[in-house]
């Protein structure tokens, strides 16, 4: 059974080997939190001493200790089951924010009671006058990028629907998690935002963005050893479990026009690790029991048609946001006008197969 709900919102910093980091966001989140907030700090099993220095220099928090690193999707779980607030926000450890950013979030979710989440104005910590995210753009393919990367802080002034959160600050109404069953956790990293953001929508939720709550993020675009692999296979996951087949088999022009995105981007700046694209087609396929419980567990949810989740999928791609040049122009003029006739045959197909 969960926790009593005794609290207005339980914030909850999940850390992996953050040591130089961490206490730089505790103390500028610390001011932010009224008597009626509380904050739980999980450690997912770092090797830097990331716990040991919460412990001793924020005697007063809480910090659960996992046996092992859970993922982010994981680790957040994991404190959600300890937390006792009406409302969970979630906070990257390698932020600071602006007082008043939780309390801004909450009022969104308040004041808004068709809204299950609400995501915040994330400026770049080390450039603090350019946006990292002002809420997250999910594509037709299911392929996620900032909303208004790079562009200056004063852009995206008003209150606005976006169609996913970014993990790195965010709220949402504690009873739609648990309904949702909180985040996948065989995700273990990346995706997982989109993926709660989606099933929220099914669920008939809104997404919001909050532009009062002002957070700093350490954000650089990096490519891990397993990244592709994992952003990969929890695309096709989400996409497989959320959307009807027939609604699978129309976007099907816009997965491919995306497979051959994808490609060339794995062969530009991931060629050493290209075995990753495969590698995640192995995974969808190995896991199709999992999957199938997966997609049952989603269409319980469903309270709106999947062409009411694809009229808020958005057809442009930010090629821009991997990098500078010519190409990504390129990449615009050819690519913009198929995915805009893709995503017009798949929301056509859907509305005449649910009509």
């Amino acid at each position: 059974m969960p926790p009593t709900v005794e609290m207005r919102a339980s914030l909850i910093i999940v850390t992996y080997n953050n040591h130089s980091q961490i206490e730089a966001c505790l103390r500028s989140v610390l001011p932010s939190l009224s008597p009626a907030d509380e904050l739980i700090v999980v450690d997912n099993a770092s090797e830097d001493g990331t716990a040991a220095l919460v412990e001793a220099a924020f005697p007063q928090l809480q910090v659960l200790r996992a046996s092992r690193n859970l993922g982010f999707g994981g680790g957040n779980n994991l404190g959600a089951r300890q937390a006792r607030g009406e409302f969970l926000a979630f906070l990257n450890p390698d932020t600071t924010v602006e007082l008043g950013w939780l309390d801004a979030l909450v009022r969104t979710l308040q004041t808004h009671p068709q809204a299950g989440m609400a995501t915040a104005k994330i400026l770049l910590l080390d450039d603090p006058e350019q946006i990292n995210t002002c809420g997250n753009e999910m594509h037709i393919s299911g392929l996620t990028l900032c909303r208004g990367m790079g562009q200056p802080r004063g852009a995206y002034p008003d209150l606005d629907e976006v169609g996913a959160v970014s993990g790195a600050a965010f709220a949402m109404r504690r009873a739609l998690f648990e309904r949702l069953g909180g985040f996948d956790e065989s995700f273990f990293m990346y995706m997982e935002d989109t993926d709660l953001s989606l099933r929220a929508r099914l669920a008939g939720w809104r997404i919001l963005y909050a532009p009062e709550a002002i957070v700093y993020h350490e954000y650089r675009l990096t490519f891990g050893p397993n990244k592709t692999y994992y952003q990969e296979r929890n695309r096709y996951w989400m996409l497989l479990r959320t959307f009807r087949k027939r609604t699978l088999a129309a976007l099907l022009p816009a997965l491919l026009l995306a497979e051959l995105v994808t490609w060339g981007f794995v062969v530009l700046r991931e060629r050493r690790n290209w075995g990753n694209k495969v590698r995640a087609y192995r995974a969808i396929v190995r896991e199709q029991t999992a999957l199938k419980r997966a997609r049952q567990a989603c269409q319980a949810l469903r309270r709106v048609s999947d062409s009411q989740l694809l009229a808020q999928a958005h057809f442009r791609l930010g090629y821009e946001q991997t990098g500078a040049g010519l190409l990504p122009s390129m990449a615009h003029w050819v690519f913009d006008p198929l995915f805009w006739l893709a995503k017009k045959f798949a929301q056509g197909t859907s509305k005449l197969l649910c009509a």
